[in-house]
């Protein structure tokens, strides 16, 4: 049983007479749980994403209600709408609960059901719903009656319920922890759509055997008029060591104390060209010297990974949704338009925030609005009839963060894709580079961070550091994407030749770039300076530092 409410922390008890078997079929209930209830508790969730407008008011549209021996829980999706004129969906499993029957002390609100007393909860504190999720996925039939569908993965072998927990501090969606092998990551925010994330995983592991993302065993899901929407996906769990983020941060921090350690002599270090592929024996013993070996290994390893991933997903001729296909008209027109929106959308959020830049990140400003109409025509300038490699299936969200390290090797995982864009354009077919193009910024902002995180850490300059920075850039890039080529073009993966290549690298990283841009304008201003040096870089201007 959980700690003892305090219930001088919430008003009396909203009373309901109607019980709580009846509740979801209550127009008063559900009126004031919409309302007095549910807009006051869900602003204050890490899963909400609606923080940054106005909530206008919240309608449920659709509720199931499933049971175990003991209790009567519901899911509810909600219709959040905004006064800006907008609106989110989010699932809600919830619970009626009696104070000694309560599992958790993070209530909703208390009520009383037909002169019961009791506490309304997030059904997913309660063990016996999480149990309850769990029995039935493993014995789930494939012709069940009820509109929510419960699927067990092929690759799914545990026969009865051990354990449950939540998995780290509550996110975007909620992870609980199964039998300590599993994970069943319920979605938060819903999409009247069919989920990435469980479309890919499932494609990945049932289809193509991909064995380095965690496998899909299971999933729970609505079936409605407008189309299956994904509410829960089940996964193995992966041992690891953190993520690739971590460990980059900490092998970064690693080599730019060798500067020190070493007395590496910054402006004798040897520059390469963005994009000038390496073999491992063509590093200049320099680099390794003050890098070390072990990085550069680990980096063929995580490009070999990567286009792993890309060849399963664009290896399948059978599935429609996963064939690859060429470019055309309606690619570009679909491309140029959603870029130049992200772009204006962008030069605005800049020249309203220019007054809190400073310094480096100011210059580069400046340098980003001289050259705004060079930078629109980069993304105009994109001629498909030139294209003769493949669109695929592709991560679309493609970063550090998104990858598993354990021992030496990589696990990848989140196939959501771009928290920005809508389910839909998350299913266009694009090319594999863009998931490149998105870890190489992702290594752009470890070195970076580093250098922001280092509190005068180290006795160089801003400068010095930022241009071995852009140095050790170059070589990671440049090791990563010789190995990505060698191993996709092996595994028949299409994806063009040299000058091909460089191309659609250059563009995808500028989307990246401009995509970051507005975030960090938003966020955290001074750290602006990281998508503005890649603009810079890769547009080719003069750059500041």
């Amino acid at each position: 049983m959980a700690e003892k409410i305090n219930e001088a922390e919430y008003k009396d008890p909203l009373v309901f007479h109607t019980s709580w078997d009846n509740a979801l079929e209550d127009e008063n209930f559900i009126k004031i749980f919409a309302t007095d209830i549910l807009e006051n508790y869900i602003i204050n969730k890490r899963w909400y994403g609606g923080k940054a407008s106005t909530l206008k008011y919240i309608e449920i549209v659709h509720s199931f209600k499933i049971s175990s021996n003991d209790n009567t829980y519901y899911g509810v999706l909600l219709e959040v709408n905004f006064k800006e004129a907008f609106y989110q969906h989010y699932f809600m499993p919830l619970a009626f609960m009696s104070e000694e029957d309560l599992d958790t002390n993070t209530v909703i609100a208390p009520v009383i059901m037909d002169e019961k007393e009791g506490y309304l909860v997030d059904a997913l504190h309660q063990e016996d719903f999480r149990k309850l999720l769990f029995e039935k996925i493993i014995h789930s039939k494939k012709h069940e009656e009820s509109n929510v569908k419960f699927h067990k993965g092929k690759v799914l072998h545990d026969k009865e319920y051990i354990s449950s927990r939540f998995m780290g501090v509550e996110q975007s969606n909620t992870s609980i922890i199964y039998n300590e092998k599993l994970v069943l990551k319920i979605f938060r925010r819903i999409y009247i759509n069919m989920n990435p994330d469980y479309e890919i995983s499932r494609f990945l592991t049932e289809r193509m055997n991909f064995k380095h993302s965690p496998a899909y065993t299971g999933s729970m899901s609505i079936e409605s008029s407008d189309g299956n929407i994904t509410l829960g996906l089940m996964q193995e769990l992966v041992p690891n060591q953190g993520d690739a983020w971590k460990y980059m941060l900490e092998e970064v921090d690693r080599i730019f104390d060798n500067l020190k350690t070493k007395k590496i002599a910054i402006n004798k270090l040897p520059d390469i060209a963005l994009f000038h592929r390496l073999q491992l024996n063509n590093v200049p013993h320099e680099i390794i010297d003050w890098a070390g070996l072990s990085i550069f290994l680990r980096i063929q390893k995580l490009a070999t990974r990567t286009a792993e991933m890309h060849i399963a997903l664009g290896s399948d001729i059978h599935e429609t949704a996963f064939t690859p296909l060429t470019y055309n008209g309606d690619y570009s027109v679909w491309l140029k338009n959603r870029l130049t929106y992200q772009f204006q959308n962008r030069l605005n959020i800049l020249e309203n925030n220019l007054h809190k830049l400073d310094g480096l990140e100011l210059e580069l400003a400046n340098q980003f609005l001289d050259h705004k109409k060079e930078i629109r025509k980069a993304f105009i300038q994109f001629d498909w009839t030139q294209m003769k490699s493949e669109r695929i299936r592709i991560h679309g969200d493609y970063h550090l963060g998104q990858v598993l390290v354990n021992g030496d090797d990589f696990w990848i995982l989140d196939f959501e894709g771009e928290p920005e864009s809508t389910i839909r354009d998350r299913k266009v077919k694009q090319p594999p580079l863009k998931d490149v193009a998105g870890m190489f910024r992702s290594f752009h902002y470890a070195i970076y961070a580093t250098i922001f995180n280092s509190n005068d850490k180290y006795p160089y300059s801003q400068n010095e550091l930022f241009h071995a920075g852009e140095i050790l850039y170059k070589y990671f890039v440049g090791v990563f994407l010789n190995t990505y080529t060698e191993v996709a073009q092996s595994g028949n993966l299409n994806i063009g030749y040299q000058k091909e290549i460089d191309f659609l690298l250059k563009y995808c990283l500028l989307e990246k770039a401009i995509y970051e841009l507005g975030y960090e304008l938003n966020s955290r201003p001074r750290w602006s300076v990281i998508p503005l040096t890649g603009i810079a870089s890769i547009m080719g201007f003069n750059k500041a530092n």
